[in-house]
């Protein structure tokens, strides 16, 4: 009978050991839980932070970009620059030309980088649209044409094309500005960029880039 009692008594005794243990590994499953949950969430919130940051960083560059004046860059102004639809062909003082009468369609001016030339007169009229006009001649070393293209085709309001008669090797022009840069890598380019893709120098902010006349 004692020994019925003391292996009733042992039973119970592992039974509650078993239980505490059981318990034991809840609270410490919970403790992890809970650790991994602060480290997870803590690190989202650093990222989010990080990437904020960045993207504020990023804009404040862009933004001091597009204010600081561009080295031997060329001006025209703007208001004495013609504005008319015409179906002639129009000689301009400038090559490429940063503005003046040109054709009632544009050409397409939403990241196009064309491989042949295209007309002036439809290029002008992207310009007044906002748009920057990257070109080049043979001078232009290929890789260069390969990453200004590059950047052209996830660019809104820009365009690209050669211009095999004019001046610079690689030149870059929106409405009545103009710059000859000596490369993909030119700060200026970027510069350019942040400053006159579609900005305040636009006759027609907000103007169509698509739409218009197709080249190859």
């Amino acid at each position: 009978m004692a020994a019925n009692r003391t292996s009733t008594a042992d039973r119970r005794a592992r039974i509650e050991e078993m239980r505490r243990a059981e318990k034991s590994r809840e609270r410490r499953n919970r403790v992890i839980t809970i650790v991994l949950s602060t480290v997870v969430v803590a690190g989202l919130v650093g990222f989010g932070g990080y990437v904020l940051n960045k993207e504020s960083e990023e804009k404040e560059q862009q933004e001091a970009a597009a204010k600081a004046p561009i080295k031997d860059e060329k001006s025209w102004d703007a208001k004495k620059l013609g504005r008319n639809h015409v179906t002639a062909a129009v000689t301009y003082p400038m090559k490429p030309p940063v503005g003046g009468d040109h054709h009632q369609v544009w050409m397409n001016c939403d990241g196009n980088v064309y491989k042949e030339p295209v007309p002036e007169v439809n290029a002008v009229h992207s310009l007044e649209h906002g748009a920057v006009w990257v070109t080049y001649n043979d001078k232009a070393a290929e890789a260069d044409v390969k990453k200004l293209g590059e950047k052209v085709d996830k660019t809104s309001y820009t365009l690209m094309s050669p211009v095999k008669d004019q001046a610079g090797a690689i030149m870059l022009s929106a409405w009545g500005k103009q710059v000859t840069v000596d490369g993909a890598d030119d700060p200026r380019v970027d510069q350019f960029f942040a400053k006159y893709v579609n900005g305040p120098q636009t006759p027609e902010p907000g103007a169509a880039c698509t739409n218009g006349m197709s080249g190859k």
